[in-house]
């Protein structure tokens, strides 16, 4: 069942991303060829898929047009993909199993071309078929969630600040609270927006977002010790190599698994008021923290 609902979001994600990226024969072409190398270097589409479960949720049934949202999540964090790789950040020659982007088209083109998709994210974002009021939401959250307050960017710079460090639990979890999880918890609560959720919706939705948003990152660190390159898709490795700040160089990987599971039930128990509806965000949350890649 799970499998399915993975692989039926997986497919309309990327159908809307054919439809709303510039195809690679448009001009310029050496840009349009860039972004399509890391939109559709087969990533997993969680934060779309979670955005799309999210409205279903909150509505019922799959509201008409949320995909076109889920695309421009993709296109978000697609782009902060692109620039986390670049030699100046984390100079990563390997992403979602390809070469990354500015390895293939160079740095200048790369950068070019993560500016490209959030642009092209914000131009989706104007016209979702969605109230004018919920789009305003939408857009206010997604820029938040991205941004340098409590965001996703502020989290990037405290991330490369902390290394050679040796950060405290406080800087740790505010690094991965808004470097991961903000546009994790911006995508379900998006969603849910789109789909005309209330307040009471909407808060149970953001403390769901930001539960498996930190238990992600950490299942992230965890895995970034334990498993292959190959298993990963990106280097293995790195983050010890660059004494980057994660949860198992804190507090071990026994207690980084804990915690993990600890997150996963304050997601489970808030969303509860959603009764059965909330059944596949749950089972979406116990794939992450348990996956293997």
């Amino acid at each position: 069942m799970l499998t399915q609902t993975l692989e039926d979001g997986r497919k309309l994600t990327d159908a809307a991303l054919e439809r709303l990226l510039p195809a690679a024969s448009v001009r310029p072409t050496s840009i349009h060829k860039a972004m399509r190398h890391s939109v559709f270097a087969g990533g997993k589409r969680i934060r779309p898929i979670l955005c799309i479960e999210a409205g279903c949720a909150v509505a019922g049934s799959l509201p008409a047009g949320i995909e076109e949202l889920g695309a421009a999540l993709e296109m978000l964090h697609t782009y902060s993909l692109i620039h986390d790789d670049l030699p100046a950040l984390d100079n990563d020659d390997l992403r979602r199993g390809r070469p990354t982007c500015h390895k293939v088209y160079g740095e200048a083109i790369a950068i070019l071309a993560g500016d490209a998709l959030q642009t092209q994210a914000y131009e989706v974002l104007s016209e979702l078929r969605c109230s004018a009021k919920a789009r305003v939401k939408i857009i206010e959250e997604i820029a938040r969630g991205t941004g340098t307050v409590n965001g996703m960017i502020g989290g990037q710079v405290v991330d490369l600040e902390a290394e050679r460090t040796k950060p405290d639990a406080e800087t740790l979890e505010y690094i991965h609270r808004s470097k991961t999880a903000a546009l994790i918890t911006a995508s379900v609560v998006s969603g849910g927006t789109y789909a005309d959720a209330n307040a009471n919706q909407v808060e149970s939705l953001r403390r769901f977002g930001q539960s498996i948003g930190l238990a992600f990152q950490i299942v992230d660190d965890i895995l970034d010790v334990t498993q292959t390159s190959e298993q990963l898709g990106k280097t293995a490795g790195k983050d010890a190599v660059s004494e980057k700040a994660t949860y198992p160089a804190l507090f071990g990987l026994e207690e980084s698994r804990k915690k993990a599971q600890a997150l996963l039930e304050d997601a489970y128990n808030s969303v509860q008021n959603l009764g059965s509806r909330s059944e596949t965000l749950k089972s979406i949350a116990r794939f992450l923290i348990e996956r293997e890649s």
